[in-house]
């Protein structure tokens, strides 16, 4: 950049990714889950509190914070969190897994001696885990999830048909069209690329029966880790799990008959928490709220600040 200021953050940076002119930068500052780029993820994160900031008139300069974190997270990687996010301008700093945000914000009964398997799947990681009495029991982190899924889609299409699409195009054929099971209707949709033999744009039809065999690599691997999780799952709770069974939130859970995959898969009923997108946020939104939940759920080591 060429004062070295942010321009648009979330959603208006993301229509910029491979669209900008030399002198802007798209930037993912989280890759996977883990900062990537610590100085980025500070000045995005001061972006957040500040607009917190402007429209709620508060008069508490620096707020608390709760973020959430992969479960398989290092303490390098924690401090890095707590890092930027002090940085940023918050005057206490709560770390919570991501999982355990998700089934708070799907208002699971996480506190009872009650198993519940939530899967989220977001952009960077799948996160399977087991919960009962406040804690996670077993769990499966995977770097599969959204973002693998569009470039599945990519590397299909520049094999199928010799053709390089974005990651904008990849995900929106995903979204259009994508299922996880056979559709009682074909849907097809048209993208336009690159063609690697003469550098020229190009269409191409394509329909959902290919999308789903891109994406079916990344689909079976989530499903194979939901089996593995399972059979490490104490006995007692899996029982639970069989009665109430598993719930799926993030991004990844609105693909066409996901759900229906994984039930058929693992014998067990699977169910889409109510707005599956912002069941982490929502969570996250709730233990700021209730501090007496905050201190049963917070991840051991957190700093206090």
């Amino acid at each position: 950049m060429r004062t070295d200021e942010i321009l648009a953050v979330g959603e208006e940076a993301r229509k910029m990714v491979g669209k900008t002119p030399a002198h802007i930068k798209a930037i993912k500052p989280l890759v996977d889950g883990v900062i990537s780029d610590f100085e980025v993820t500070e000045k995005m994160l001061k972006y957040f509190i500040d607009k917190v900031h402007s429209e709620s008139f508060t008069l508490v300069p620096r707020p608390r914070v709760v973020i959430g974190i992969p479960l398989d997270i290092t303490e390098v990687e924690k401090k890095a969190v707590e890092d930027a996010a002090k940085s940023a301008g918050a005057r206490k700093v709560y770390l919570i897994e991501e999982s355990m945000a998700a089934a708070i914000g799907a208002r699971l009964p996480i506190a009872e001696a009650v198993a519940t398997m939530v899967v989220d799947i977001g952009g960077g990681t799948t996160e399977i885990s087991v919960i009962s009495l406040g804690g996670v029991v077993t769990w499966k982190t995977l770097r599969s999830a959204g973002n693998e899924l569009d470039n599945n889609i990519i590397e299909f299409v520049r094999e199928e048909f010799n053709i390089l699409i974005g990651e904008q195009i990849a995900e929106k054929a995903k979204i259009k069209i994508g299922s996880a099971t056979p559709l009682k209707e074909p849907m097809e949709m048209e993208i336009r690329g690159r063609d690697l033999i003469n550098g020229l744009p190009r269409a191409v039809i394509i329909n959902d029966s290919q999308v789903r065999e891109a994406m079916s690599k990344t689909i079976n691997k989530i499903i194979e880790n939901i089996k593995i999780t399972l059979e490490t799952t104490p006995p007692e709770l899996v029982s639970d799990i069989y009665e109430h069974g598993i719930i799926l939130t993030g991004g990844g859970a609105l693909l066409r008959g996901l759900d229906k995959e994984i039930a058929q898969s693992t014998k067990i009923p699977v169910r889409i928490a109510d707005d599956p997108l912002t069941c982490v946020v929502r969570g996250t939104g709730i233990l700021l709220d209730d501090a007496d939940l905050l201190d049963k759920v917070i991840t051991p080591g957190s700093e206090e600040l």
